[in-house]
C-alpha cells in the first residue's frame, strides 16, 4: 500500500450563515497526481488554505507526513509548496530575484540551485528578465518554481493553467508530469479545466456544495465511463439481427442511430455488416468524457 501523506478528516468551514466545507474527507498518496475538480465556489480553494495553514478550520483534522498537531504540522508545511491562485511576483523585478527573495523567506542562499530550477521550468533563458514582460505562461511557470523553491515533497497548485493558451497549458502539463514522475514529488491540482486535467492526472476527487461527491483512480473513471460504437444505416432491423447473432443484445435505436455497447470496435463491426452486405452511413466510437460524467453526478446532464 502508498504511504499516505496527507489525510483530510471531516474538515467543517463556516463563514457566518454559510458552510463553505461540510465534513471533507479524502486522503493523498505519495508519488500520484491528483485532480481536485469542482464549480466555482465548491469549497476547493477552502479546502486548499485549509490544508495550507492560510485559514482556520472549525471542525476536522489535517494530518500532513504523519504530523497532526499544529506545532508539527507548521514544521510538516516545510516540506510542501503551493500556489494558490496567483503567484504573488515583484513585476520590477526579474525571475531570478524573486525565487532569491523566496529563498531567503527559507533561510537559504544558493544561487546554483535558483538557476537550476529556472532552467527546470523553461526560464533559464529569461531569468534576468523583468517579470513584468512575462506571459501569463512564464508567470505561472515561475509561480510553480517558487512553489519548488523549498525543495517540497507535496505541491499543491489552485488553477495552474487559468488563463493558458493551448501551448501554454501542454508545458505546464509536461513539467508537472515530470516533477511526479521524475523527481518523485506528489501534486494536487486545482482545475475546472477537466480536458486538461484528464490528460494529466492520476486521481480525482471531486467536491460539490463543500462536500466530497466521489474519489476515484483514472482507471476507475475509464470504467465507469461507457462506450459504445455508433452506426448508422438504412437497413436498420438487419443490422440489429446481425448484432443479436454475436450475442450484442444490449444495442439501442436512438433516432437513426443503433448504439453497441462494450468492448467493441468500429472495425469489427463494419466488418460484420460489410460480410452481410449492409451499408453504413455513419459508423464511430463513442466514448464518455470527464465532463460529462462529472455533469451527472452533479445531476446535470
Amino acid at each position: 500500500m502508498q504511504d499516505v501523506i496527507l489525510r483530510i478528516d471531516n474538515l467543517t468551514k463556516r463563514y457566518k450563515d454559510k458552510v463553505a466545507l461540510d465534513h471533507v474527507s479524502f486522503e493523498i498518496q505519495k508519488g500520484k497526481i491528483y485532480g481536485f475538480i469542482g464549480e466555482n465556489g465548491a469549497g476547493k480553494t477552502t479546502t486548499i488554505r485549509s490544508i495550507t495553514g492560510l485559514t482556520t478550520i472549525d471542525e476536522g483534522s489535517v494530518e500532513l507526513f504523519g504530523c497532526s498537531d499544529q506545532k508539527s504540522l507548521c514544521q510538516a508545511r516545510k516540506k510542501m509548496g503551493c500556489l494558490v491562485e496567483r503567484p504573488i511576483l515583484m513585476l520590477n523585478e526579474s525571475a531570478f530575484y524573486n525565487l532569491k527573495m523566496q529563498q531567503m523567506l527559507f533561510g537559504q542562499s544558493d544561487d546554483e540551485k535558483i538557476n537550476k530550477l529556472l532552467d527546470r521550468v523553461g526560464l533559464g533563458d529569461v531569468k534576468k528578465k523583468k517579470v513584468k514582460d512575462f506571459s501569463l505562461g512564464m508567470k505561472q511557470r515561475l509561480g510553480i518554481a517558487i512553489s519548488l523553491i523549498n525543495n517540497p515533497e507535496l505541491i499543491i497548485l489552485d488553477e495552474p493553467v487559468n488563463g493558458l493558451d493551448p501551448m501554454g497549458m501542454v508545458e505546464i502539463r509536461k513539467l508537472l508530469t515530470s516533477l511526479c514522475m521524475d523527481d518523485g514529488i506528489t501534486i494536487i491540482i486545482s482545475s475546472h479545466i477537466l480536458a486538461e486535467l484528464y490528460q494529466l492526472v492520476t486521481d480525482y476527487i471531486i467536491i460539490s456544495n463543500g462536500k466530497i461527491i466521489d474519489t476515484l483512480s483514472k482507471d476507475e473513471l475509464d470504467d465507469k465511463c461507457s462506450s459504445y460504437v455508433v452506426i448508422e444505416t438504412e437497413n436498420q432491423e438487419k443490422a440489429i439481427e446481425v448484432l443479436s447473432k454475436r450475442n450484442l443484445n444490449q444495442v439501442q435505436v436512438v433516432g437513426n442511430e443503433i448504439r453497441i455497447p462494450g468492448d467493441v470496435s468500429q472495425k469489427q463491426v463494419a466488418k460484420w455488416m460489410f460480410d452481410e452486405g449492409i451499408l453504413l452511413t455513419t459508423v464511430m466510437k463513442y466514448e464518455k468524457s470527464l465532463e460529462e460524467y462529472y455533469m451527472e453526478l452533479l445531476g446535470r446532464k
